[in-house]
């Protein structure tokens, strides 16, 4: 697929088959996040890997009972081993990182068929306590991954007009 057709394709997607996604393209995805810029190469990003039904559902009550979670047959939980380093613009390093990163692997998710829905609602110490993440890793995103059960209408974006400026504000 070509990348602009991946990029208009991308959606957040709430309703997963219970299709089991391939350990292929599970690793594609990835290797996709793997390979993401970050700030002086820093790569803070780490992942967890879930796909034990059991374990999906208490994340899934640890993010506001949101039960599609649980439904996904993969989730990623997004971490980052940062020291908190802050970019000469003042902006923290694995935020951004860890958002490109992500980013890198939803888009790949849609090349090889797969959807993703990018969760922010969750309690980080309840995600903490399910995967025993250590005290000093950030718990940052949550990712749902698997076969859309339908394909979504596009949502609607502002139009560039609305969005950019040249030369000044």
């Amino acid at each position: 697929m070509e990348l602009s057709e991946v990029i208009k394709k991308r959606r957040s997607v709430r309703d997963y088959l219970g299709r089991i996604v391939e350990d292929e393209k599970l690793s594609e995805v990835l290797e996709a996040g793997r390979l993401a810029p970050s700030a002086s190469n820093r790569q803070e990003w780490r992942y967890i890997v879930v796909k034990e039904e059991s374990t999906r559902k208490k994340i899934a009550e640890a993010a506001n009972n949101q039960t599609f979670i649980a439904k996904a047959p993969v989730v990623i939980v997004c971490c980052a081993d940062t020291d908190g380093h802050t970019m000469k613009c003042g902006q923290k390093c694995y935020p951004i990182d860890c958002a490109i990163s992500i980013d890198h692997m939803t888009l790949r998710a849609v090349d090889l068929g797969l959807a993703t829905c990018w969760i922010g609602a969750f309690s980080a110490d309840k995600i903490k306590k399910i995967l025993n993440i250590p005290e000093n890793i950030v718990v940052f995103e949550i990712l749902s991954l698997g076969y859309p059960a339908k394909s979504g209408a596009p949502t609607p974006r502002k139009s560039l007009k609305e969005i950019i400026h040249y030369e000044k504000w």
